[in-house]
C-alpha cells in the first residue's frame, strides 16, 4: 500500500524531529571535540535514524531519500552547530531538546505506520521505534551510556504520544487535534521525568517486593 500521510501538521511534526534530534546529535559530537565532518554525521545519523527503521520495517519509501530538505536540514544543523559554544547548551537542554524530537517523532511514526495499513498495537511500537531509535544510535556511536539505560521515564513518553495517536485515530478524532495534543503529552511526561526523576519500578524493586 503506497499511502501520502504527510498534511501541514505532520509535515511540521516531521522537520521538527528531524532538526532536534539532528541538533543533538551533532551537539554530542560537539562535546566531543570533533570535526565539522562527524557533526554533520551525527546530526544525520541521529536526525533520520529512528525514521529509517520504521519506513524499512512498514514498506515504505525511506523518507529522506526522497525528500531533498531531510538532508540539508541536518547538515544545516550541524553547521549551527559547529559555529555556536557549548556553553550555550548546557545543564538540561539536550535533554529537553531530546524530548521534544522523541514526542513529535513518535506521533508522525505511529500515524505513518497506520495510513501504511498497520495494526493498531505495531503502529505504536512503530512510534516508540520511531522516537527512540535516532537516539540509541546516537549513543551507541558516542560510546556514552545509553539514554534507555537511564533511570527516568523515556521509552514511557515515546509510547505515550504514540498510543494517543492511535486511540485518536480508533476513535475517529480529527486527526490533527490528536496528534498536537499526544505530541504535547509526551514531551509534557518527559518533561516531568527530567525535572522530576519519574522512573517505573526496576527489577530489582520489585523482586524485593516479593522476598
Amino acid at each position: 500500500m503506497n499511502a501520502e500521510i504527510l498534511t501541514p501538521v505532520l509535515d511540521w511534526l516531521d522537520l521538527a524531529g528531524v532538526a532536534i534530534f539532528a541538533l543533538t546529535g551533532a551537539l554530542v559530537a560537539a562535546k566531543e571535540k570533533q570535526t565539522l565532518v562527524t557533526l554533520s554525521f551525527f546530526a544525520l545519523i541521529t536526525g533520520v535514524g529512528g525514521g529509517t527503521i520504521r519506513d524499512l520495517l512498514i514498506g515504505a519509501p525511506v523518507f529522506w531519500i526522497a525528500d531533498p530538505w531531510v538532508a540539508a536540514i541536518c547538515l544545516g544543523v550541524a553547521l549551527f552547530a559547529w559555529f555556536t559554544p557549548t556553553r550555550w547548551w548546557e545543564g538540561k537542554f539536550l535533554s529537553i531538546a531530546d524530548g521534544a524530537g522523541l514526542a513529535a517523532y513518535a506521533v508522525l511514526g505511529a500515524a505513518k505506520a497506520l495510513q501504511y495499513g498497520v495494526p493498531p498495537v505495531p503502529a505504536i511500537l512503530m512510534g516508540v521505534i520511531t522516537g527512540t531509535a535516532g537516539g540509541i544510535i546516537r549513543d551507541v556511536l558516542a560510546g556514552r551510556p545509553s539514554i534507555l539505560m537511564r533511570p527516568e521515564l523515556y521509552v514511557t513518553a515515546a509510547a505515550f504520544s504514540a498510543s494517543i495517536t492511535v486511540i485518536g485515530d480508533l476513535a475517529g478524532l480529527t486527526r490533527w487535534w490528536v496528534w498536537i495534543a499526544a505530541a504535547l503529552a509526551g514531551f509534557a511526561l518527559r518533561l516531568a521525568a527530567i525535572q522530576f526523576n519519574l522512573a517505573l519500578p526496576s527489577y530489582d524493586e520489585r523482586a524485593d517486593k516479593t522476598d
